[in-house]
């Protein structure tokens, strides 16, 4: 069973989160390249999680906000 993947840790910079070991950032044991891989709270900000939790309704009315409709013609 994998790990809990924490939501907003306290110091993201001390971890790797490449994998389900989370290890130190100055002591990766999966060898998972050679820079750690970064929490998407640093990467994406604060709401990170929140981005493909919304509901269709709400999605729906957010992307006919951002691209007006138009009616085709049809012959």
């Amino acid at each position: 069973m994998a790990k809990r993947f924490p939501i907003q840790p306290a110091h993201p910079e001390r971890n790797c989160w490449g994998c389900d070991r989370y290890c130190a950032s100055d002591a990766m044991l999966c060898g998972n390249g050679s820079e750690r891989t970064q929490h998407p709270i640093e990467t994406f900000g604060p709401g990170w999680d929140a981005w493909g939790g919304a509901t269709p309704e709400a999605a729906g009315t957010a992307e006919a906000a951002a691209e007006p409709r138009v009616a085709l013609k049809t012959s």
